[in-house]
């Protein structure tokens, strides 16, 4: 069973601050770190760490080979990640004292993928493998077309949420995981609370609260596990790589929300995202030690 991701690769250009500013202000930061980034990179990073067999489809500029160098190290299988003549997309993170993050996005090379070779990577998949996506690149639809005609499962991640994208895909979506925020926007655009939906399987993501899995297994909730957070950017996406790498090879509902939570809350104890992401082994021992 293989995944395979039509998702974004970003450098983030993470700011401590003290407070976030206010319309006109100046502010200095307290450090400042460059890492790799994006909610694509970072599930199949995610996916990678949990055990998950990740295909990665993207692109990003080949200036910045040490994205494609650093995916690779962390388990993620690169080759279908296209150099492209665009800037890599890059975010700007600002992080309080609180934990709490804003996040200014710009989509680069994210926006210009090759669908052609996008959906080349699709060529040798099949009924037990998934398509995964997020609202960070172009050719959603195509892909998953092209996914669904080859019998594949669709996992989406409606962020940032896109009401047109979202409305489109939600007929074809086997497994869908949103937060709060967004569950409210689809909620919006669709007249219905999601769990109402008809959604074969739905997480809803709500931080300090924990998870709720509404579908045909039944409906569960995991309560979030108490820390002390440093850093909550790609939280969800570190969430969505774990709970869909268990969900993918059969593993119950229950057990996969309790090991995604735990290493969502092990993340954040870690300034940055995809370079918070922990192992398996230590999100085991986190959970034999709560």
């Amino acid at each position: 069973m293989a995944i395979f991701n039509l998702g974004s690769i970003n450098i983030d250009l993470v700011y401590r601050v003290s407070h976030f500013p206010a319309a006109g202000e100046t502010l200095t930061t307290s450090s400042f770190m460059r890492a790799l980034g994006g909610k694509g990179a970072n599930q199949s990073i995610a996916l990678a760490a949990a055990g998950a067999k990740i295909c990665h489809i993207g692109a990003a500029n080949p200036a910045d080979e040490w994205l494609f160098n650093e995916m690779a190290h962390c388990g993620v299988d690169t080759t279908f990640i296209q150099e492209s003549p665009a800037p890599t997309g890059h975010a700007i993170v600002s992080v309080n004292e609180e934990g709490e993050n804003q996040i200014l996005l710009y989509p680069g090379a994210n926006r210009a993928i090759d669908m052609k070779q996008a959906q080349a990577a699709l060529s040798d998949a099949g009924s037990a493998d998934w398509a995964l996506l997020q609202n960070e690149t172009n050719g959603a639809p195509e892909f998953v077309e092209a996914a669904k005609a080859r019998g594949l499962k669709i996992a989406y991640s409606a962020a940032p949420f896109d009401e047109d994208v979202a409305m489109r895909l939600l007929p074809d979506c086997d497994l869908l995981i949103i937060n709060e925020g967004e569950a409210a926007a689809l909620a919006a655009a669709s007249g219905k609370k999601p769990e109402e939906l008809g959604l074969a399987h739905l997480v809803i993501t709500r931080g300090g609260a924990g998870a709720d899995y509404f579908g045909v297994d039944g409906r569960f909730n995991q309560p979030a596990f108490a820390v002390e957070p440093v850093d909550t950017t790609g939280a969800g996406d570190c969430f969505f790589g774990y709970f869909l790498a268990g969900f993918a090879v059969g593993e119950g509902v229950e057990a996969t929300l309790r090991v995604a939570s735990a290493a969502a809350a092990l993340q954040v104890t870690e300034a940055g995202a995809a370079t918070a992401i922990p192992s398996r082994a230590d999100v085991l021992a986190f959970i034999e030690d709560h």
